[in-house]
């Protein structure tokens, strides 16, 4: 992801000034050869690369998301933020640096998902829990360290809201062994690991009588890069705020 939002970024005719990393003297190397420029800062931290940035574009780790909210909120830059796992304590903290400054934050950048989500709101408006069970099933690459995917956790929120119910109340547990008949209202979700599958979601529907099914596939993942760099564009000048994709596409 860092690879293609360097080059998302720079074939946009935006200015990349820097970036935060482990270890600088190698990542120089790199960059010196997909950049071929030598004006590219490495930071160890947030707070250093705040004080050059006007718009910094976040697919770090979660552990690093309140520290970087502390950062981002005191130099006043705006934040693309698409690191994904939250829990309530560091999404209150994107929530109170969004009172100060501009935030984008997206599981998924790509434009397809927002569409996607867009979508399964309304269908779980219109398809009610009584009659229609939601299954989301998502695939992905052998190395992703994370189940479900912050995508399909996405999709799940979107289908809660549109029922009007918290996800956290009505998720499904891992089905498992001697697991019970599937609850009524209930929203699961399965998730596959293999080979080096960029990333696929699809959405179910299911009644007694007929099931619709709602999926995106991304072939390459400069989609969900290409998407965090209009936002960055999209973002500068705004006040201060919590967006979402569907802002930066005039959907809302």
């Amino acid at each position: 992801m860092g690879q293609g939002l360097l080059k998302s970024t720079l074939e946009a005719g935006c200015v990349v000034v820097g970036g935060t990393c482990r270890d600088p003297e190698a990542a120089a190397l790199s960059l010196a050869d997909l950049t071929r420029e030598g004006s590219i800062t490495l930071c160890t931290d947030m707070t250093q690369l705040a004080e050059i940035s006007d718009v910094v574009i976040d697919f770090t780790h979660v552990s690093s998301v309140a520290d970087h909210a502390r950062a981002l909120k005191g130099a006043g830059v705006a934040w693309i933020l698409g690191t994904t796992g939250l829990s309530e304590s560091e999404q209150r903290a994107v929530d109170d640096a969004a009172q100060t400054i501009a935030v984008v934050q997206a599981a998924n950048f790509s434009a397809g998902v927002t569409l996607m989500l867009r979508l399964a709101r309304e269908m779980g408006m219109a398809l009610s829990a009584e009659r229609f069970d939601a299954e989301i099933v998502e695939m992905h690459h052998r190395q992703k360290v994370d189940a479900p995917s912050g995508t399909a956790l996405a999709i799940g929120e979107a289908v809660a809201q549109g029922r009007d119910v918290k996800l956290s109340d009505v998720r499904a547990p891992v089905r498992e062994g001697q697991c019970g008949a599937r609850k009524t209202g209930e929203i699961g979700f399965a998730a596959l690991r293999g080979g080096q599958i960029v990333g696929e979601h699809e959405l179910l529907f299911t009644s007694a009588t007929e099931q619709i099914t709602l999926g995106h596939r991304a072939f390459d993942r400069r989609v969900f890069a290409d998407g965090a760099v209009q936002a960055a564009e999209w973002v500068r000048g705004k006040i201060a705020g919590l967006y979402s994709m569907e802002d930066v596409l005039g959907l809302s």
